[in-house]
């Protein structure tokens, strides 16, 4: 793909992605905008389908493209970078190869956790003592987390950007803490990655994940799972399969032995088709200039909670900007409903429990506030 020597600002972004200027996008969060760029890319690689039926070099060649892409976007080494299908499978491999039987076998979660990630903690049958912080505004706040986290903690399982209400919990300050006890810390970035700044070297984190279906503009099916030691695993994770092994072509049955990298987490077969659309959208994401972006989500953010408290909306939105993510969460009764109606005028939101959460991008520009509110005064 051709990419400018300088930075896309967001409005030349936004020209990848036509359908937007008929149907504004506010679901990035449970879903990313289709740009061209994507579909075009799905087009060819059916097409080349045609031509080498099972093209299996190019294939793996692919995933190995989207590991180094996950690796550069990531800042670390794309060798630390295990391709998957979904969270809930880096979670899994995460809990497995650790070992609960001694005396440190807390994890510490929250209210603010994905199921996809929650569920995984909690349906072990390993001994481990998971303990919670309770409610949604508290786990906002490292305080509630430390006196939980002690040198009984292995695993600390935070989300950089919760999806619930897209708040951001102090994640460095846990972090801090966590390390200052010996315990281990899993991030999920999924509601954050492609749209927040960060890097997870920076964060000094043990595991992260993330996947391409929501901010990062691919599709679902494929997720990336960065482990910082790979070597030093306490035991094998309890999924694995051919492309878990040192070399995978070598076909043997028989011979389980694990790699020194983060491939030692995979599994079988790649999920090909997500890994094209994976590499699609880390391409789209490299062109455009991460903190000019986040200041332009920021900016959209901020003015429509402005609207719709005038509009006397209740929304669950932290007064606080520090804890503010790329979303608004818009609170009411019937939020299935609301999406509904606002779908009949082509404005796409995502529901979830008793919140309409609105979610921006770097696609995302002033019209399509100014539709959305329209629409919400007309409903209203």
């Amino acid at each position: 793909m051709h990419t400018s020597l300088a930075p896309l600002t967001p409005a030349q972004f936004r020209r990848a992605f036509p359908v937007l200027d008929e149907a504004p996008h506010f679901a990035s969060c449970s879903q990313g905008a289709l740009s061209d760029h994507l579909a075009h890319t799905m087009q060819r690689m059916t097409a080349s389908l045609i031509d080498a039926q099972a093209p299996w070099g190019a294939w793996v060649g692919k995933v190995e493209e989207y590991r180094s892409h996950a690796g550069r976007f990531f800042d670390v080494d794309s060798e630390n970078i295990a391709v998957l299908s979904c969270a809930s499978e880096a979670a899994f491999q995460v809990v497995s190869s650790l070992d609960w039987s001694t005396s440190r076998n807390r994890l510490v979660t929250s209210d603010l956790e994905f199921p996809s990630v929650g569920n995984v903690w909690r349906a072990q049958s390993q001994g481990i003592d998971v303990v919670n912080v309770a409610g949604i505004e508290a786990a906002l706040h490292a305080d509630s987390w430390i006196p939980l986290i002690d040198e009984r903690t292995k695993l600390v399982s935070i989300p950089l950007v919760s999806y619930i209400n897209g708040t951001r919990p102090e994640t460095e300050r846990i972090i801090a803490h966590a390390r200052s006890v010996g315990a281990l810390v899993f991030v999920d970035a999924y509601q954050a990655a492609g749209i927040l700044p960060f890097s997870a070297t920076q964060l000094d984190c043990d595991f992260l994940v993330s996947g391409n279906l929501k901010y990062m503009l691919g599709l679902p099916g494929i997720a990336m799972l960065y482990v910082r030691d790979c070597k030093n695993v306490e035991r094998s994770a309890g999924l694995t399969g051919w492309f878990g092994r040192v070399n995978p072509f070598a076909f043997d049955a028989a011979g389980v032995d694990y790699p020194e990298n983060a491939r030692r987490f995979e599994m079988g077969t790649h999920p090909i088709p997500s890994a094209y659309a994976g590499v699609a959208g880390f391409e789209m994401l490299e062109q455009i200039d991460a903190q000019q972006a986040w200041s332009h989500v920021v900016s959209l953010r901020d003015r429509l909670a402005e609207e719709l408290s005038s509009q006397g909306y209740a929304i669950d939105f932290p007064e606080d900007a520090v804890h503010r993510g790329p979303q608004v969460a818009l609170v009411t009764d019937e939020p299935d409903a609301l999406a509904a109606r606002l779908a009949e005028h082509r404005i796409g939101t995502s529901p979830r429990g008793s919140r309409l959460r609105l979610s921006f991008h770097a696609y995302s520009n002033e019209q399509d506030v100014d539709r959305l509110v329209a629409a919400l005064a007309e409903l209203r």
